[in-house]
């Protein structure tokens, strides 16, 4: 097991200020970062030992111990194993001060099994891994991500709703907005698997799926509405009341409408997702009914029509 010299791994004196020690970090950190160097093993192992280096230097305490520490290493380095829980070290830390410590290193600096170096993990253990604004994938993942599907009813889509969630023994209420669409991923952040050790925690996917609605299609923000209509109106024009999402509406049929045409209810559409104010249009497609059972006064009064309809064309040519 070989000492470490943290301080010449961050490349800082030994009467450095914490400040130039997490400046000197930084910089270093952001060269080898494993994200700048993809498939670099030598830059990997790099950044390890610049975390390790920084996980000691970077905090006061643990940078005391160290200094203190180091005093004394050539007599723990040659030490018999057996003796290495219960080491009795001498005099001659810095400042003349004597460091005394008796029983198992862990109990001084806490254990860990971190992905540090043996010498870290022998002297010491796990103090308690900062991020300090970059991590090692070996020493902090952050915690994997909770996914569900939601189904969502035609009208919640129009109107908005919310759901209450349970996480882990936590209720969770998800407010979900007026547009929502199908395929479309809301995030809940934090809310997910704790990560470890000491990094951040994974989120919350909930996958929207909107349940199809009978007698509607939805074409992108838009809605298409199939509404039967007699005959005599489609022939004749008028007035037909339909029952929508958004209630009942009176709707005005052009005469001579035909079976597949469309008419539009401007901004009675879906909502555009985020936009307030902003939504599709609602098209009625027109589906006209042929009258059965006729009695024989109407179906006179139909041969009729069509005698007068052949007359008038004969006349036009």
């Amino acid at each position: 097991m070989d000492y470490k010299d943290y301080y010449k791994i961050l490349g800082v004196a030994k009467s450095a200020t914490q400040d130039e020690i997490k400046k000197a970090y930084r910089k270093l950190a952001v060269k080898y970062h494993p994200d700048k160097n993809p498939g670099n093993k030598q830059a990997e192992e790099r950044f390890k030992e610049i975390n390790e280096a920084y996980e000691v230097l970077g905090d006061a305490e643990k940078r005391k111990k160290y200094d203190q520490l180091g005093a004394n290493w050539k007599q723990f380095q040659h030490a018999n194993a057996d003796d290495f829980g219960f080491s009795h070290f001498g005099k001659g830390s810095p400042g003349s001060e004597n460091f005394y410590f008796e029983g198992d290193l862990g109990d001084l600096f806490g254990e860990t099994r971190n992905g540090f170096s043996d010498f870290f993990n022998a002297f010491f253990g796990n103090f308690g891994i900062r991020t300090s604004g970059f991590s090692s994938s070996r020493q902090m993942r952050k915690g994997g991500d909770y996914k569900a599907e939601l189904e969502l009813s035609l009208s919640e889509v129009l109107n908005g709703t919310s759901r209450l969630l349970s996480v882990n023994g936590e209720k969770l209420r998800l407010q979900i907005k007026p547009g929502a669409y199908s395929g479309q991923e809301l995030r809940i952040k934090g809310k997910g698997q704790q990560g470890h050790p000491g990094g951040k925690p994974g989120d919350i996917l909930i996958k929207i799926k909107i349940v199809p609605e009978k007698d509607y299609v939805i074409e992108g923000y838009d809605l298409v509405k199939k509404v039967d209509i007699d005959l005599y109106t489609a022939i004749l024009g008028g007035k037909i009341e339909t029952q929508t999402l958004s209630g009942k509406l009176s709707i005005a049929v052009p005469k001579g409408s035909q079976t597949g045409s469309k008419l539009r209810l401007k901004g009675r559409g879906i909502p555009k997702y985020g936009k307030p104010g902003e939504a599709g249009d609602l098209y009625v497609q027109l589906n006209i009914i042929i009258p059965r059972n006729l009695s024989e006064e109407e179906i006179k009064l139909f041969r009729k029509l069509k005698e007068l309809k052949n007359n008038h064309m004969f006349s036009q040519n």
